[in-house]
């Protein structure tokens, strides 16, 4: 096959790459630019190989070329993450160092330890208390990051993900540059934006700072159902960040901004990183064999023989004015 014709010119691809630096709390967005200069000999051949196509191609092996270059920026937090456990008498909890309920010493309004309270009178008789997603729906924040099972974090320049497989299922972190929608879906786990800092100036990113809002519920930090305000106006602040001392462990530190709160409320949740190369990634869904249903304001329970059961003494059966009665 003869070549028509040879040159070689220099030609150089100019994009723009996003570095995660976002509009955030006033703070405006910043870009760099990087060029992706390539030389090459481009041969015009024949129809088989078209000089176009070989342009492409030169093209794409430079830009993923810069893309390997860029993602050396940002930590390496592949692998598997899980809660770093702390022994207490009750399951963990939003601040893993304490147990849960008033156990957690949440800065709390008087009106709001009254709803704690009621919520642990309510499932001391059997009952649910303020939490719903025994029911099977989404926990949402921050109870999402009590890392019951395993977390994943996938670092892109444009967004993080972290992947849970529990109450719920995953979260997306912004780090495009963008700034706050004028309109924003509520959902559980909220709309999260953030922003990678280079704190030590090594020219590496060590912390993303996020900031979460717009919030649908009810949603609780713990199971005893210790409370977030109805209005679901919550904001969490997080800084996210490898141990220095000790790079196997991963930290949260979680801000919530709360009216159920009478202050800011600050814990550090930790993450152990697990060495096997190869986890296993354990699936859950609340809703699979879960034997708790709710039938107007009452929680009744599946037995074993599979019919309704109460969950509290003397508790009266649901309404059934809709159903036939059978004849004797």
């Amino acid at each position: 096959m003869v070549p028509i014709g040879i040159r070689s010119p220099s030609f150089c691809v100019r994009r723009s790459e996003r570095v995660g630096f976002n509009r955030f709390d006033g703070i405006s967005g910043h870009r760099a630019v990087a060029d992706v200069c390539a030389l090459t000999a481009v041969a015009i051949m024949s129809a088989s190989w078209p000089g176009a196509t070989i342009i492409a191609a030169v093209a794409a092996l430079a830009a993923s070329g810069a893309q390997a270059e860029d993602g050396a920026k940002y930590p390496d937090w592949t692998g598997q993450w899980r809660r770093f456990a702390v022994p207490l008498p009750t399951q963990p909890s939003h601040d893993q160092t304490k147990p849960w309920g008033f156990g957690q010493q949440a800065p709390l309004t008087p009106e709001y330890e009254a709803v704690l309270a009621a919520s642990i009178a309510d499932q001391a008789k059997g009952g649910l208390g303020n939490f719903p997603t025994t029911l099977g729906r989404p926990a949402g924040m921050p109870n999402m990051m009590m890392g019951f099972g395993p977390l994943e974090f996938v670092v892109t320049p444009d967004t993080t993900y972290i992947l849970i497989g529990w109450h719920d299922h995953y979260r997306r972190i912004f780090t495009d540059g963008r700034d706050w929608p004028e309109h924003i879906e509520p959902t559980f786990s909220g709309y999260s934006i953030g922003r990678w800092v280079d704190q030590d100036g090594d020219g590496q990113y060590d912390v993303l700072e996020v900031e979460t809002r717009s919030f649908k519920g009810p949603r609780a930090y713990d199971e005893a159902g210790l409370p977030l305000h109805i209005d679901n106006q919550s904001i969490f602040r997080e800084r996210i960040y490898r141990d220095n001392s000790d790079p196997n462990i991963l930290h949260d530190e979680i801000t919530t901004i709360d009216h159920a709160l009478t202050r800011p409320w600050t814990v550090d949740k930790k993450y152990v990183h697990n060495p096997d190369p190869h986890p296993d990634w354990p699936e859950f869904f609340t809703s699979e064999n879960n034997a708790q249903v709710r039938i107007g304001k009452e929680n009744y329970f599946i037995g074993g023989d599979g019919l309704l059961m109460p969950t509290q003494k003397d508790q009266p059966p649901p309404d059934l004015r809709y159903f036939k009665r059978a004849r004797k």
